[in-house]
């Protein structure tokens, strides 16, 4: 475990980080300094996480090769191929506990945390409560801000950014938020109020797909809200719109389903993956469609044909998979519970948490 003891600056690390093996360094980068810990045979996670339920819950590679990795307990990490850096409170994140992290398209990293929307330019963390107008909708009941967690965020053709949250779906223009439903253009918007929003894509179409855990799966097209209930299943997580224009949703019972543009199809039925909590969906650069799942059903690769399973029998260090992510060089990243972190080759995984 990581210790941090007060100086005059903001603080100053311990000589001492108990982490255990996989190759590099872990720097620590604060505002105003920059300590680096060298650690024979360093890992990345587990410095500061004692709950077993935290993970890694989403990663990107910015546009200089860095990858990110955001975790529920130790706050951001970057990862240059050799060297972790790790960003935290300490630093000026705004929570340690990150669900969402994206690049736009100027380069900033945007942060989606369970206080909240920031902004890493590479200095400094700026944060941006999320506050609406009450002239925007009389009916609109204030929380405190830090009190809305923003789970997923996206970024559309446009340059517009959509939060989802607990309570709503945000829209943001970096300047002003506005809520989702008081967009005049929404056909019958006094009827739609969605909860419990846990991720939203675009389409290549331009339209913007939500899951919810309390409401199925929406699709906006601009003006027309539809919701989707396939198979009665109402609580869904992952969303990906594949090469062929096909929309997956990953449910919490039912496994997975695809949309053809006209309805949503179960897959992949009486192949152990029915029941599967799919959190997360990609398809890598071969068109392989992989799967994360919770409930220890561990990841899941499709190539059109075979349905693979891997789980800490083949090597994953955890069942419990959050977040998939194909990097530059074709390696497949996966963030699991328990702060766990892998990626694999096409032959072999390698672990680099504790």
């Amino acid at each position: 475990m990581t210790k941090f003891k007060t100086t005059n600056i903001f603080f100053a690390l311990l000589a001492t980080m108990f982490l255990s093996s996989c190759n590099g360094q872990v720097k620590k980068e604060n505002l105003t300094q920059e300590t680096t810990i060298s650690i024979e045979k360093s890992k990345l996670i587990k410095s500061r996480s004692s709950n077993e339920g935290d993970n890694v819950h989403s990663i990107i590679q910015d546009k200089k090769g860095f990858i990110w990795f955001a975790t529920t307990g130790d706050g951001v990490y970057r990862y240059d191929g050799k060297t972790f850096i790790n960003y935290t409170i300490e630093n000026g994140l705004n929570s340690n506990c990150v669900f969402s992290i994206i690049q736009d398209k100027a380069g900033t990293i945007w942060l989606g945390t369970e206080k909240g929307l920031s902004s890493f330019d590479g200095k400094v963390f700026t944060h941006y409560p999320i506050l609406v107008s009450e002239k925007q909708n009389s009916n609109f009941i204030h929380k405190p801000t830090t009190d809305i967690g923003v789970s997923k965020i996206l970024q559309d053709k446009k340059g517009l950014f959509w939060l989802a949250t607990e309570n709503e779906i945000y829209c943001f223009d970096t300047k002003v938020f506005t809520r989702f439903i008081d967009n005049p253009n929404i056909e019958k918007s006094n009827k739609f109020y969605p909860k419990n929003v846990v991720n939203i894509i675009e389409d290549n179409k331009g339209n913007i797909w939500f899951s919810t855990r309390a409401e199925g799966v929406y699709c906006f097209d601009g003006n027309k809200i539809s919701n989707y209930k396939p198979n009665n299943e109402t609580w869904f997580f992952g969303l990906f719109e594949d090469k062929n224009g096909n929309v997956w949703a990953g449910s919490r019972t039912s496994g997975v389903f695809r949309f053809d543009g006209k309805a949503f199809t179960r897959q992949f039925q009486d192949l152990g993956f029915d029941n599967a909590v799919v959190y997360s969906i990609i398809q890598d650069k071969k068109g392989n469609i992989w799967f994360g799942s919770d409930e220890n059903k561990g990841l899941w690769s499709y190539d059109g044909t075979t349905l693979k399973n891997f789980n800490v029998k083949q090597g994953l260090s955890n069942s419990s998979v959050f977040c998939v992510f194909e990097d530059r060089s074709s390696k497949i990243w996966v963030g699991a519970r328990n702060t766990s972190l892998d990626n694999y080759d096409g032959k072999t995984f390698t672990n680099f948490s504790e």
